[in-house]
């Protein structure tokens, strides 16, 4: 539970009013479905070779961990881009509205999202370095504790943590032997041990390791996917010559994909030996959706890939982020889900230096999609093989730990019930 002042200001109401009305308008953006036909259009008559993909936006997501209103967020933002999806397909269907106007009615919503970014708080402290010292401080008896103090406004049992360089800095101030000794490059060491140190414990788990493996790799994959199918529907149905129903798509999609991870929610299934192989089943229905739209000369097939793809991505993406949160604290998952969103973008960026810019392969953009499903192909094989080992291991530890069969059948033996198969609710 999160101890904020009981100010309005300050209170955990105001930045998550302020996020989400951020987040909503932020994600406001009617051109996002048509922004290859815009390009590709009359208005830039840009060629294919020429679009290049979008940056990524973390940084808002970053700082929504920070404040720990992530939920609420990201519901907004999902809604917003939903609704997004829909007013596009129905003012370049209904009023054929020019795309160059989606435009303008997106830089609007941006600009309103500018204004209410202004007023979102700082937080008051790193998600990483808190005021509980690592255990090498704790041992250390050179170290005087912090006493943590009540600041006036606050809830009950509620302490402000402080950042480890404050922590050693009160320290230092307090042992006037060790005043002179302490310098910022010490700090600066410090800060590091204890973050690699925490990065260390957190991957040291072989399960949160391979359901981090999976997010950093599926994620890269879906981004990617993301970057250049609107590329690919102009490719099987030009815009100049048919109509299209991007936003539509991106709509039911994104509304499909809601709906999956929901209700995902409310199905017991034991995660901790299941989990794998639902990562491996959904991958390989990944690969197929791909494949499909790769090889399909229709436009509706290719756009019923791109539903299926979508919504299993966000399906098994909800899973992920709920295993790999379980176990560890806020501070703990901020850190990993920092660390596996860099090496998405890495793995993103070497993908697209290789298959799709110049100085690589350069394949046109069908031929992506093949790489693309051979990409989820390989994860699948990868995870299958993992989730088998699991099921095996599982099993023959439930044979050792059986006993013998009673002599007796009328009398029952608790023992015998395997603790390994436990349903767990996400």
């Amino acid at each position: 539970m999160d101890c904020y002042r009981t100010s309005p200001r300050s209170s955990w109401i105001y930045p998550t009013v302020f996020l989400c009305l951020f987040g909503f308008f932020s994600m406001m953006r009617p051109s996002e479905p048509f922004l290859i036909p815009y390009l590709s259009g009359p208005d830039k008559n840009l060629t294919s070779a020429e679009v290049r993909s979008r940056p990524p936006r973390w940084a808002y997501y970053a700082y929504i961990y920070s404040v720990r209103v992530s939920g609420y967020c990201r519901s907004v933002t999902l809604a917003a881009y939903t609704a997004a999806s829909v007013l596009a397909q129905l003012l370049v269907s209904l009023v054929n509205l020019s795309y160059f106007y989606l435009h303008v009615i997106s830089l609007a919503s941006v600009s309103v999202a500018f204004l209410f970014s202004l007023f979102l708080p700082m937080p008051k402290k790193s998600m990483f370095f808190h005021a509980k010292p690592s255990r090498e401080i704790k041992k250390s008896p050179s170290v005087n504790p912090v006493l943590e103090e009540t600041h006036e406004g606050e809830a009950p049992g509620c302490k402000e943590q402080k950042p480890t360089s404050e922590i050693l800095s009160t320290s230092g101030k307090q042992s006037k032997g060790q005043l002179n000794s302490l310098k910022p490059s010490n700090v600066t060491v410090d800060v590091f041990v204890q973050w690699f140190q925490d990065l260390k414990e957190c991957y040291s788990s072989k399960r949160l390791f391979y359901w981090s493996l999976w997010w950093a790799f599926a994620t890269a994959g879906f981004n990617q996917v993301l970057n250049y199918v609107q590329i690919l529907w102009d490719y099987k149905a030009p815009s100049q010559d048919s109509s299209i129903y991007n936003g539509a798509v991106e709509a039911i999609a994104t509304f499909g994909g809601a709906v999956a991870a929901f209700a995902v929610g409310y199905v017991k299934v034991n995660w901790d030996l299941l989990g794998e192989l639902a990562l491996a089943v959904f991958s390989v229905v990944n690969a197929g959706s791909l494949f499909l739209m790769h090889y399909t000369a229709n436009i509706w097939a290719c756009y019923a890939g791109y539903l299926i793809f979508k919504s299993s991505y966000m399906l098994l993406i909800t899973i992920a982020v709920f295993q790999i949160a379980v176990n560890l604290n806020v501070e703990r998952y901020a850190l990993v889900f920092g660390i596996n969103t860099f090496i998405a973008l890495v793995i993103q960026t070497i993908m697209t230096v290789i298959v799709v810019d110049q100085r690589g392969l350069n394949l046109p953009v069908s031929i992506q999609f093949l790489v693309y499903g051979s990409y989820f192909a390989v994860i699948a094989g990868i995870f299958l093989m993992r989730s088998m080992y699991i099921i095996y291991s599982a099993k023959s530890q439930k044979d050792i730990q059986s006993p013998a069969p009673s002599e007796n059948p009328d009398v029952s033996h608790p023992e015998e019930e395997s603790n390994i198969i436990m349903s767990t609710k996400l």
